[in-house]
């Protein structure tokens, strides 16, 4: 299928007008620094990487601004940047691979794979957690600043496992990394081996996403950026200290803008699932009533700055991520940022834009009144 049958995978979704985006060059390169900067510079983002691939190919790669503000340390391509929530596609894609395996049923009760998970009022399965529609609730109160280290997938699922479903499996569409949670170790349990290991052998190495590991906290990650964060005020603080042990399938990795270009391409090139399982990830989740959620299995289904992607966000203390495919623009874009106050989404935008044309940057900068002279 390959890129060719990705085209074909939209055929589903609503159809927004695409422009052309001519082949790359210098001048377009230049173009596409000169505007992820003066977006930084508009957002206040202390640092960042952003990176697009063209047909699977990585044909720039970026670094902006500080990975270090106390220590002056600029941020580089290998600088590596939490994911967020980009952990999720790659949770989705394990899961999956089992399932086309046929050593995870993705329908069965997650009870089979993880059996002291209680059980509920109503039943909850790996499909629905994939999608966000199984009920498992989000974060409450002070538990997305954990600082407790977690050595198990396990041991973390005891924040939520005493609490009732937030509401009848498939009435509602409710994000949830806790759910990924325990997706994460139902993988695990079907996989015979840790989450951690699994996902580097199957997963990793496979899209050769040699810089993406879990954030581990106590350990040395050798080009791990700093986190930061804004006060009340406005100024630059640096982030809440935070162990993101408590959600690693749902959140706790590190990685760089080229790795998840890896990912993106071992995913389209069909590496990583065979086509009918990457249609089924990609189907936006029925509800009971019959209406359909933006969401699919580990993908958002839902068009970013305006066109038809394939894509994910990330959200977490001193990070704000994304990974977009525009596969009717046969390009992949991904920005990573150190700043959990950054609008990713932005900056795909005027990534898209500088490479259609001065045209549409100056249409851009006239919105934004940004000021900036033609290449």
């Amino acid at each position: 299928m390959r890129l060719s049958g990705i085209f074909v995978l939209f055929s589903a979704l609503a159809v927004v007008a695409q422009p052309r985006v001519a082949e790359f060059s210098a001048e377009k390169l230049r173009r596409v620094e000169a505007a992820v900067e003066a977006e930084r510079v508009r957002q206040g983002v202390v640092g960042l990487t952003a990176a697009v691939a063209s047909r699977g190919t990585t044909r720039w790669v970026g670094a902006f601004g500080k990975a270090d503000l106390e220590n002056d340390v600029a941020v580089k391509p290998a600088t590596v940047f939490r994911t967020g929530s980009l952990a999720k596609p790659m949770t989705a894609v394990a899961a999956l691979q089992l399932w086309e395996r046929g050593r995870l049923d993705l329908d069965a009760p997650v009870q089979k794979y993880v059996p002291t998970f209680p059980e509920k009022q109503w039943g909850v399965s790996v499909r629905m957690l994939l999608g966000h529609i199984g009920g498992i609730r989000h974060y409450r109160g002070e538990e997305l600043d954990s600082t407790r280290h977690y050595r198990d997938l396990v041991e973390p699922l005891r924040i939520f496992s005493g609490d009732a479903l937030a509401h009848e499996p498939r009435t509602k569409y409710l994000y949830s990394s806790y759910g990924y949670n325990l997706a994460g170790a139902a993988v695990e349990a079907a996989a015979g081996v840790p989450f951690l290991d699994y996902l580097r052998e199957n997963v990793l190495a496979v899209a050769r996403m040699d810089s993406t590991r879990e954030d581990n906290a106590r350990e040395i990650v050798p080009n791990r950026t700093r986190w930061y964060s804004k006060a009340k005020d406005g100024h630059v603080i640096n982030a809440h200290l935070a162990d993101t042990s408590n959600k690693i399938p749902g959140g706790g990795l590190v990685t760089t803008a080229e790795d998840l270009l890896r990912f993106a391409a071992a995913w389209e090139q069909e590496r990583l699932l065979k086509p009918a399982t990457m249609r089924m990830q990609m189907e936006k989740q029925r509800l009971l009533d019959g209406s359909r959620t933006g969401y699919g299995l580990g993908w958002n289904v839902s068009p970013v700055a305006g066109r038809n992607a394939v894509s994910h966000s990330g959200s977490q203390q001193g990070c704000k991520t994304i990974l977009a495919m525009f596969p009717e623009l046969k390009l992949t874009v991904t920005v990573l940022t150190n700043s959990d106050y950054a609008e990713p989404a932005k900056f795909v935008e005027v990534i898209l834009k500088a490479l259609e044309g001065p045209s549409s940057m100056s249409r851009v900068n006239r919105v934004r009144g940004v000021v900036t002279r033609p290449n």
